[in-house]
């Protein structure tokens, strides 16, 4: 999905997004054990299971970029292609850009993920014209569910994956 990875850093008013670098590896670990973020994404990890487990370099891959707040880490994006075995699909073929996040809840409440996220589909619309993005979230994220029409994003459907309700949708620029 990604020819050239890592792009420069984008930044935004506030923020950075950018690669990630082993300077981030206890903001990854304080993200996937936190009870808050764990909420809808399949609950929280042990921390001690994640200090093994998180490499020294944490999400250094195509499509990651790590959201910076004044030189600290306050969250992550996501642009990955969605699983063609997965429901909610805007493509006959699959594999969309699937828009997804993670922030700290010391982070929230200030506009920080829509700014981010904005940002990174900004950088996708430019990278990759043409190309559908599309997001789920549970019906029961209420504030995910607010994020996703701020940004753009248009429900197409919904269903029941893991057990929960999920909301699905297709940006549009």
């Amino acid at each position: 999905m990604f020819d050239a990875w890592p792009p420069a850093p984008i930044r935004t008013e506030r923020l950075v997004l950018r690669e990630s670098a082993a300077r981030d590896r206890a903001a990854f670990i304080e993200l996937f054990a936190s009870p808050e973020v764990g909420a809808y994404v399949g609950g929280s990890r042990p921390r001690d299971e994640l200090e093994r487990s998180v490499p020294e370099v944490p999400g250094r891959r195509p499509g990651l970029f790590v959201v910076e707040l004044d030189g600290a880490i306050i969250g992550m994006i996501t642009l990955d292609p969605r699983d063609a075995e997965r429901p909610g699909h805007v493509r006959p073929e699959a594999g969309e850009a699937e828009l997804g996040y993670l922030f700290l809840p010391r982070a929230w409440g200030s506009g920080y993920a829509a700014e981010a996220c904005a940002a990174a589909l900004g950088w996708f619309a430019g990278t990759h014209p043409g190309e559908p993005v599309v997001l789920s979230t549970q019906t029961a994220n209420e504030r995910a569910l607010r994020l996703a029409l701020k940004l753009g994003f248009t429900e197409v459907e919904r269903y029941e994956e893991y057990g929960a309700e999920q909301w699905f949708g297709v940006w549009s620029r």
